[in-house]
C-alpha cells in the first residue's frame, strides 16, 4: 500500500481504488493540493516530453541527441529554460502592445485548464464534471484565440498569413475530431472523463479503431504537430504567428505547444486506452505509461512524415477525415440502437473490418496527382 498524509491512496486492489471527491479532507484542501499537483505535473511532463522527443528523434535520425548537461543530457530542457528566460524581451514599435502581451497567456492557460477534468486515478482529478469531455472540447478551442491575437497584433504580414491558416485549419479539423468523440460517448453512455474510463471493459481503441485514427490525426492538426505544422512553416512564413516574439513570451508559446501535446496524449489515453486502468501497477503509473506511449506515437509520426502543403491539409480534413467520421458515427449508432446486447468482441471485429475497408475505399478517391490534390 502507498499512503500520503496518512491516507491510503493505492490500496492493494489498484483498479477499484477510488479517492473521495473531496480528498484529502475538504473542498479547499482538495482544490489547493490538486492545483499544485496539476501545475507540477504539466511543467514536469512538458520538460520530459521535450527531452524524450529530442532523444527519440535523434535515434530515428541516427544521431546522439542531447548528452552534455546532466546524465544522458537529462538537464538540457532546464538549461534551455534558463537560457530563454534571460534573453532580452523585444517588443516591436508598431504592434498592438496590449494584445501582443496578452496573447501568450491566452494560448497557454486553456491548455492548462484541460487537466482539471483528466482523471489520474479513479476519483483523482481536480473535478469530475458530468460533461467533462464537452468541457475539454470547449476549453481547448480557446487556445487558438491566443495564436490569432499574436499574429494579428504583430503587424507582420507573415504572422497574419499564419493566423489565416490557424483559423482555416482549426475550424476544419475540429469537426471530424468532435464526431470521433461522439462515438466514444455513445459506447460509454456518459460525458464524464472518469465515467468513460470506468465504462471501458475493452479499451475503446479496439471498439473504435476508426474513431481513434480520426481523433489522433485531427488532434495533431489542432496542436500544430507534423505533418500539419503549416502555421510555423519556416520556408514559407518564417516561423508564423510568433515571429515577433522573444524571451519569456516566446517561451510561453513553446510551453503551450508541449502542454497541448501532453493534454492530447492524456485525452487519448483516457478516451481510447482505458485511462488509469491496468493490472498489478498503481493506476497513476498506468496512466503515465499510456500518456508516454501516445506521445512516442506522435514523435514517430513527426520523424516519418514530411510536412503537407496547405491545400493538402485542408483537403485531407474535408475530403478524407470528415466522411470517415460520418461513417464511424453511423456504424456506431447502428450498433448501439440495433444490437445493444451483442458481445463487444463481435463489435471489435466488425469495427476493425469497417475501419480497414473505409480507409482503403477513401484512399482510392483521395490521391495526389502531379502538383494538385484531387478527390
Amino acid at each position: 500500500m502507498i499512503s500520503l498524509f496518512g491516507r491510503n491512496i493505492f490500496p492493494a486492489n489498484f483498479p477499484s481504488a477510488m479517492l473521495p471527491p473531496d480528498w484529502p479532507s475538504g473542498f479547499w484542501s482538495h482544490l489547493i493540493i490538486f492545483v499544485v499537483i496539476l501545475f507540477v505535473f504539466f511543467i514536469i511532463m512538458a520538460m520530459a516530453f521535450i527531452y524524450v522527443e529530442r532523444r527519440v528523434i535523434a535515434r530515428y535520425q541516427i544521431r546522439i541527441g542531447p548528452n552534455r548537461i546532466g546524465p544522458f543530457g537529462i538537464l538540457q530542457p532546464v538549461a534551455d529554460t534558463i537560457k530563454i528566460l534571460i534573453k532580452e524581451d523585444i517588443i516591436p514599435l508598431n504592434v498592438d502592445k496590449l494584445i501582443h502581451l496578452l496573447a501568450p497567456a491566452v494560448a497557454i492557460v486553456p491548455a492548462i485548464m484541460i487537466f482539471a477534468v483528466i482523471p489520474f486515478q479513479n476519483g483523482a482529478s481536480l473535478v469530475d464534471l458530468n460533461i467533462g469531455i464537452l468541457y475539454i472540447v470547449a476549453i481547448s478551442s480557446v487556445s487558438v484565440v491566443g495564436l490569432v491575437m499574436a499574429g494579428w497584433s504583430s503587424n507582420n504580414k507573415y504572422a497574419l498569413i499564419s493566423v489565416m491558416r490557424v483559423i482555416a485549419q482549426v475550424v476544419s479539423y475540429e469537426i471530424p475530431m468532435a464526431l470521433a468523440i461522439i462515438g466514444v460517448v455513445l459506447f460509454a453512455g456518459t460525458l464524464s472523463m472518469n465515467g468513460i474510463v470506468q465504462a471501458q471493459n475493452i479499451p475503446y481503441i479496439l471498439l473504435q479503431p476508426l474513431g481513434f485514427l480520426i481523433y489522433f490525426l485531427a488532434a495533431l492538426a489542432e496542436i500544430n504537430r507534423t505533418p500539419f505544422d503549416l502555421l510555423e512553416a519556416e520556408g514559407e512564413i518564417v516561423a508564423g504567428f510568433n515571429i515577433e516574439y522573444s524571451g519569456i513570451k516566446f517561451a510561453l508559446f513553446f510551453l503551450a505547444e508541449y502542454t497541448e501535446a501532453v493534454a492530447i496524449s492524456a485525452i487519448i489515453a483516457t478516451l481510447y486506452l482505458g485511462g488509469w486502468k491496468g493490472p498489478f501497477l498503481p493506476p497513476v503509473l498506468w496512466f503515465l505509461i499510456k500518456v508516454f506511449a501516445v506521445f512516442i506515437l506522435i514523435i514517430w509520426v513527426r520523424s516519418t512524415l514530411p510536412r503537407l502543403r496547405i491545400d493538402q491539409v485542408m483537403g485531407f480534413a474535408w475530403k478524407f477525415l470528415l466522411p470517415l467520421a460520418f461513417i464511424n458515427l453511423l456504424v456506431t449508432g447502428v450498433q448501439i440502437v440495433v444490437w445493444p446486447n451483442i458481445s463487444q468482441w463481435v463489435i471489435v471485429g466488425v469495427n476493425i473490418v469497417v475501419a480497414v475497408a473505409s480507409i482503403l475505399l477513401f484512399s482510392r478517391f483521395f490521391r495526389l496527382k502531379g502538383d494538385k490534390i484531387e478527390a
